[in-house]
């Protein structure tokens, strides 16, 4: 990887960064770092670069010209425009994450300001990406751009010694790093844990990854909010998985978005349909979660009654549907019942897409259902050749959109989509799962008949 700084002070920065193991990893030719003199593109003939700002005001802004000439020149020599990156308190503060994204570029430009900054006008010309070292003010951009290039190096590959290295310090996977030892094994009446001299590297990994979650959570608990959300949101819902398999299939299908874990409570959004999911122990958690969705347009689908209350009247919301939530527990799927009449059951295609709206338009559209076709996630039951009925499964993961056509009824047409719909779940790995309607007897006794388990109590959509 080569890093280019464009700089008043190339002796500060080649120095700086010469030594301990970017310096190895210059000389090892894993990096290289190329300081580019500023002063050497101006046509000044003292090398001035500066002068006063225009509208007033205290100290010096550097001109655009030696700027955008130092980078143009580099580009010559590259062949291509590397990103460039302007050290500057307006701008994003680094982190671990974007030291990542920053270390798959072949090519950075890192370009220091001094004095009250750069002319703006070579900013917006170079097309320069801001970023930050923290809210605070130093003399020029070189110690930040320092700072960025030694925490960019270690993830270049040969850079450290041990390639592991990078991945088990401070800040990786938002987690910091665990207590270290070292000889003597007793120091001051002080002794190393009895587990890192037991030769069980499987325990002492264990050891490891539970200091760096206590650490985290007491010193950084702002990173420890961020530190593994789908395992911890899992570990949360499967300690009541009936009430929350909605929840659960969300995040295992990988299509959930989740948004905050608590010790009291977690909050998903779906990427697919964009609904919110929370569940809380407390009024006050769901309070404090829903404080994290944006209302606009939303629908959130709740998993207490008194997150209910509260989502009705924080958002002005009147319009809810409760549902019980349904779950087939076992793992092998259900035999085929035998319906009255040959019946065919097959998955549909588009040209049944107008057919099924007309019968299912109350709940969803026409460009839905064509979606849900597209999908493969949608079947019909035909009989004769003609179209008797139709199952499906919603872009959330749930089944549901499950209708017998009027003169097809009371045929055993409705169980046997029910049963192929959870053979075609298991079969992809999935826990079938439902939210029906407490008001729809006809669908909870096709639930009941069908083995599906009732989760207790309900669940609420809110729209």
């Amino acid at each position: 990887m080569n890093f280019h700084i464009l700089t008043l002070f190339p002796d500060m920065v080649e120095n700086g960064l010469k030594t301990s193991i970017t310096g190895r990893a210059i000389e090892s030719g894993a990096i290289s770092v190329e300081a580019v003199d500023i002063r050497d593109y101006t046509t000044d003939k003292h090398r001035h670069v500066d002068d006063a700002p225009y509208g007033g005001g205290a100290g010096m802004v550097i001109q655009p010209a030696p700027v955008c000439d130092a980078y143009e020149a580099l580009c010559k020599k590259l062949g291509k425009r590397p990103r460039v990156i302007y050290m500057t308190p307006q701008g994003r503060v680094f982190n671990q994450s974007i030291a990542q994204e920053l270390a798959k570029e072949e090519d950075l430009v890192f370009l220091c300001g001094h004095y009250e900054g750069i002319d703006e006008r070579a900013l917006e010309l170079i097309h320069a990406e801001y970023l930050s070292a923290g809210d605070f003010v130093l003399t020029g951009g070189e110690l930040p751009s320092m700072v960025m290039i030694d925490c960019i190096s270690r993830l270049v590959p040969g850079v450290l010694g041990n390639g592991d290295s990078a991945e088990i310090e401070s800040f990786y996977d938002n987690l910091l790093e665990y207590p270290q030892y070292t000889r003597p094994e007793i120091w001051e009446g002080k002794k190393v844990p009895d587990i890192l001299l037991s030769g069980d590297h499987a325990r002492i990994d264990k050891w490891r990854l539970e200091k760096s979650k206590e650490r985290t959570k007491i010193l950084r608990p702002d990173l420890y909010e961020k530190y593994d959300l789908p395992g911890r949101a899992l570990e949360y819902l499967l300690k009541d998985k009936m009430l929350h398999m909605d929840m659960i299939e969300d995040i295992r299908r990988g299509k959930a978005d989740i948004l905050a874990v608590r010790e009291d409570g977690v909050l998903t959004k779906d990427r697919s349909g964009g609904v919110y999911r929370i569940t809380a122990k407390t009024k006050d958690a769901g309070e404090r979660l829903l404080s994290s969705t944006d209302p606009t347009g939303a629908v959130y689908v709740c998993h207490q009654k008194f997150v209910l209350t509260s989502i009705l009247e924080r958002f002005g919301l009147k319009n809810f549907n409760e549902c019980y939530q349904v779950i087939y527990p076992k793992k092998k799927a259900p035999d085929l019942p035998e319906p009255d009449g040959a019946v065919e059951i097959r998955e549909l295609d588009e040209t049944y897409a107008a057919n099924v709206e007309a019968h299912y338009h109350l709940y969803h559209d026409e460009a839905y259902i064509r979606e849900r076709i597209a999908s493969r996630q949608m079947i019909g039951a035909f009989l004769d050749g003609e179209l008797a009925g139709f199952a499906g499964v919603h872009n959330d993961g749930g089944m549901g959109m499950l209708e017998v056509l009027e003169p097809f009824r009371k045929r055993g047409i409705g169980s046997l989509l029910e049963a192929e719909m959870i053979r075609r779940e298991l079969a992809a790995g999935h826990v079938p799962y439902a939210h029906v309607f407490v008001e729809n007897e006809i669908s909870v006794a096709l639930q009941k008949k069908s083995g599906m388990r009732f989760a207790p109590g309900s669940v609420f959509w809110v729209s």
